[in-house]
């Protein structure tokens, strides 16, 4: 039987039932694409696909060098389709119920230390002073912009690159910001977050409705284009670029809040997690360093030392 319908209903039900975000249906469908593909070469139609079929086809990843999380990733959208089908009355059974996923270790965050994050911030401020040329100064204002507003906020790269015009004319110290399923949260705004998105608003030329316009089908900065542009700001302020990216900027916002001993649960609604699990992984950045700090300044550990 033909896949088609079915991929459609069940994206269909993520929008409409879930609120899955334009991101998260592109990904789904590439993973299904992907697994349907492995289908079809198998000769095997949705109706005759059996556990041991899907375990063959984790087995496959794996071979093909997939990390543990991607694998498992794959298996959690392969998952969440077959259900649906059965749900739906679509399928007589949901063969992926007894396939277990990949095991996985959680790994940590990458994560700047404040010195690291005040040294970027520096640098794009800098740049915004030493421009020269009007296209030169734009493009220093936006990133400026980008770099105060991640830290401030731990948004999101794609709500980030996303924000509305108005976020910058906001009299509020906070933004009000559509997340993952379409939950709303308030995020706090420094002032130098504001005065970096009003000095960028004012050098804007056209009136679109997007803070961060930019000539890409969205009408917006593309995330591919801010991680770029901050792997350049990232090497003039001596920071290697395997250890930058938009998510380890919001990575340090919300480790650097722990540190300073901020409540697990508010950190947890400032960045959108719906679940304190997602947000307990930064708890263990903060015991590594709890652990450092008590073995290298515990007056008692030089006796062990010496011992």
């Amino acid at each position: 039987m033909s896949a088609g319908p079915e991929v459609a209903a069940y994206l269909d039900m993520l929008a409409a039932e879930r609120g899955a975000a334009a991101n998260t249906l592109q990904a789904y469908r590439r993973d299904l694409d992907h697994y349907l593909a492995y289908l079809n070469a198998a000769d095997l139609d949705l109706d005759a696909v059996e556990a041991g079929t899907l375990r063959a086809y984790l087995v496959g990843l794996e071979e093909q060098g997939l990390k543990a999380s991607s694998a498992a990733r794959r298996l959690s959208c392969v998952r969440g389709f077959h259900r649906f089908l059965y749900a739906e009355g679509l399928a007589e059974s949901d063969p992926s119920a007894p396939v277990s996923g990949p095991r996985r270790g959680r790994a940590l965050p990458k994560v700047l230390d404040v010195a690291e994050v005040d040294r970027l911030l520096a640098v794009a401020r800098d740049a915004v002073t030493a421009a020269s040329r009007p296209g030169e100064a734009a493009r220093a204002r936006r990133m400026h912009s980008l770099l105060e507003l991640l830290y401030a906020t731990g948004l999101r790269v794609s709500e980030l690159v996303a924000l509305p015009r108005s976020a910058a004319t906001t009299q509020e110290r906070t933004l009000v910001i559509r997340g993952k399923g379409g939950r709303e949260r308030l995020v706090p705004l420094t002032d130098l977050a504001r005065a970096a998105m009003r000095a960028h608003l004012d050098g804007l030329a056209d009136e679109g409705s997007w803070l961060f316009p930019a000539d890409s089908e969205s009408g917006h900065l593309t995330r591919q284009a801010f991680a770029r542009d901050l792997k350049t700001v990232a090497t003039a302020a001596g920071i290697r670029t395997d250890r930058i990216s938009p998510h380890v900027l919001r990575h340090a916002f919300a480790s650097h809040l722990l540190q300073n001993g901020a409540d697990l649960r508010i950190v947890q609604e400032l960045l959108g997690h719906a679940d304190i699990s997602t947000t307990q992984i930064y708890t263990h950045i903060l015991d590594a360093r709890l652990k450092g700090m008590v073995r290298d300044l515990h007056p008692l550990m030089d006796d062990a030392r010496s011992e």
